[in-house]
């Protein structure tokens, strides 16, 4: 069994990852070509959370350009900011919700002492 420490301060890691892969997401956005990159929360085997990041292969939009007045077809990202921006809201929340988890046990670990010292 996991303690509940170890399972926040695991969540915490884990909600920092996915946050990063947003972000990465999100920077790359008008970048041709680029392959988002999908952050998944799961259940670790000791009982914490883990993360699994995957790549989606799903193509972009296909726009055609001219370069050197010839038409050329190129392949856009396939990152949707309509979906990426929520994913920073639900990465900061369990982020802040975990850290409170963190001063919550620290605070009652902090009155027992008191009760027993």
């Amino acid at each position: 069994m996991i303690s509940s420490m170890s399972s926040a301060v695991s969540a915490i890691i884990a909600f920092e990852g996915k946050m990063g892969v947003t972000s990465n997401n999100v920077a790359n956005s008008q970048t041709d070509g680029f392959k988002k990159s999908r952050a998944d929360l799961i259940e670790g085997e000791t009982g914490g959370v883990e993360l699994e990041i995957t790549q989606v292969n799903n193509p972009g939009p296909v726009v055609t350009v001219e370069e050197n007045g010839v038409a050329v077809e190129k392949e856009m990202s396939n990152v949707d900011l309509a979906e990426e921006i929520p994913q920073t809201i639900l990465a900061e929340t369990g982020y802040e919700a975990n850290l409170k988890i963190l001063k919550t046990k620290d605070e009652m670990l902090g009155t027992l002492l008191d009760i027993v010292g």
